[in-house]
């Protein structure tokens, strides 16, 4: 998460300003103390839709995992699969469907009933999708787990790995699958996979994608009327000043908010979040400044750690510059980046240089793949090899944001170029603000040569790192490797958990041989809380829970 995963931010469809109540006031209790349930949270940016089927960036799901809820989620804190929806769920002996049973007595927030008709009438709309909800930049984390749908109008849409949904009664459902896929059940408690209430998606047109590929128009529900069962309820979302309120939701069947008003608050300068806190405007922000984590505890702040379980790294177009298409040329890169520099200059405490594109906490993950130690010299020789020595580079990156791999994208881009200068590439330097600009050319275009990006995992799984980026072509990488794609669907097909690993490991030594681009590294980001917040868990997969938040007496 993204984000979470960075993909083409879209334009939305113009959201009226709407009052936000409470902002900044807490309510008062008796001479003996005061109560506080309004936490404002500082966030890097604004969230781009509020149908998490709909969204791939980290604000967008962070706001939908206090609304919505899915099937199964992630443990507290940790990666590991438990109960969400459904309480339990099993698979058939061919492992291709799956019998979820669900919990009884929930109740979205329009007060509809949660059931299996519930579920299948969610999965029902993501597999039947048409026209602009099969673009890429709309359902993309359907189409990472996936694949295509009912009908695929790209030709170059794989089939769908979904097949059918059965409601068997009120509290089972079951979710068949085209094959056994590493993906099930864990991808399943994606945000995007989120149960809205079908009322409420029939009511507001949910689906009712509208402008072209280049201007998505997004309908009201996606905007303004998004219905969950989770613990907190949408209430507004005021544009203009850039803050979004949820509210607790009275009638949640388990344990209830223990704040009323939960506030997400865009201010983009990390800085200036700081500042906020330190006055008292906001409770709390999200990617604290490496500088920042250490002077923040001493003054008494609470600041969580997460687990670094991300990736940044330098992709390689190889459609962008044919020299790019020469592996020698991709290992001179590699071998001309100084990244144990970058990783004790400008990253936090625990930082480390990345031997593959998935950190070592992963099953899968391959101690013994091709390592590209920082040698200026033999960068220089494989250019000169290769054809190469007056090489010049479109270098893209991004301005106006802070992610949780990537707390300074200027100072690395800074490091970075100068290392590949002092080999002989020529840079040309294209900073582009970061949404939608930077996205847009990053992701969906053929002119870059280099960019930087990253991945903050979604569930503990190879797949969701190392076949996110090459289980397929992408425009981001500009190659084909049928070989490659071919080792990427049997691994995923594979049913035995221990011989997958051992083809993911495999996976990883083609990878890093054949050098699509070069892992930078993995960073623990910081969030922070007022010194009188106490309840919420860091996770890695920024999964944190609001509802547990509450204010020390």
């Amino acid at each position: 998460m993204r984000a979470a995963r960075p993909k083409a931010a879209l334009a939305a469809v113009a959201v009226a300003a709407l009052a936000v109540a409470g902002c900044a006031e807490s309510d008062r209790g008796d001479s003996s103390g005061s109560t506080k349930d309004t936490l404002i949270f500082g966030v890097a940016g604004d969230p781009k839709v509020l149908d998490p089927g709909l969204a791939s960036d980290g604000e967008s799901l962070r706001v939908a995992r206090q609304v919505f809820e899915t099937l199964v989620r992630p443990e507290e804190g940790g990666t590991k699969v438990t109960p969400g929806l459904a309480e339990s769920w099993t698979p058939d002996a061919a492992g291709t469907t799956w019998t979820f049973k669900l919990r009884s007595g929930v109740k979205f927030h329009d007060g509809t009933d949660f059931n299996a008709e519930a579920v299948c009438a969610n999965f029902n709309r993501w597999y039947n999708a048409k026209g602009l909800m099969q673009s890429p930049d709309v359902t993309a984390y359907w189409q990472d787990v996936m694949g295509g749908f009912a009908a695929n109008e790209n030709k170059e849409l794989p089939p769908s790995l979904f097949k059918s949904c059965t409601a068997k009664d009120a509290t089972t459902v079951d979710l068949s699958f085209t094959r056994v896929s590493s993906k099930i059940p864990a991808a399943l408690m994606l945000p995007s996979f989120s149960i809205h209430s079908p009322k409420a998606l029939e009511q507001y047109q949910a689906s009712n994608i509208t402008g072209s590929a280049d201007d998505i128009k997004y309908p009201s529900y996606a905007m303004e009327h998004p219905t969950g069962t989770g613990p907190f309820k949408f209430k507004s979302w005021d544009v203009a000043n850039k803050t979004l309120t949820l509210e607790r939701n009275e009638d949640y069947y388990g344990n209830k908010a223990k704040l009323k008003t939960l506030i997400f608050k865009t201010i983009s300068d990390e800085n200036a979040r700081k500042q906020a806190l330190r006055s008292g405007d906001i409770q709390g922000y999200d990617l604290v400044g490496p500088a920042d984590v250490e002077p923040l505890k001493k003054d008494g702040f609470n600041v969580l750690t997460r687990p670094a379980f991300n990736i940044l790294y330098l992709a390689i177009n190889q459609k962008g510059n044919p020299k790019l298409a020469d592996v020698r040329v991709r290992q001179a890169i590699a071998h001309a980046l100084n990244r144990q520099a970058l990783v004790d200059s400008k990253l936090p405490p625990g930082a480390k240089v990345a031997e593959n594109f998935m950190p070592d906490t992963v099953e899968g993950w391959n101690g013994d793949v091709t390592k590209y130690d920082y040698n200026p010299e033999k960068a220089k020789q494989l250019l000169a090899a290769a054809g190469a020595s007056n090489l010049t580079l479109r270098f893209h990156y991004p301005t106006e944001v802070t992610r949780p791999y990537m707390p300074n994208p200027k100072d690395i881009f800074e490091l970075l170029s100068a290392d590949l200068k002092a080999v002989g590439i020529n840079v040309q330097a294209i900073p582009l603000k970061w949404s939608p600009d930077y996205l847009n050319a990053t992701t969906s275009g053929t002119k870059h040569d280099l960019h930087f990006l990253g991945w903050t995992g979604d569930y503990g799984d190879a797949y969701n790192f190392i076949g996110t980026f090459f289980d397929r072509p992408k425009d981001e990488w500009g190659f084909t490797n049928k070989a490659l794609f071919d080792q990427f669907k049997d691994a995923d097909t594979t049913a035995d958990a221990a011989a997958r690993t051992e083809k993911y490991k495999a996976l990883n030594k083609a990878v890093m041989d054949f050098l699509p681009g070069v892992p930078v590294s993995h960073s623990p980001p910081a969030i922070v809380f007022g010194k009188d917040v106490t309840g919420v868990k860091a996770s890695p997969l920024t999964d944190e829970r609001f509802a547990t938040a509450e204010f020390k007496s």
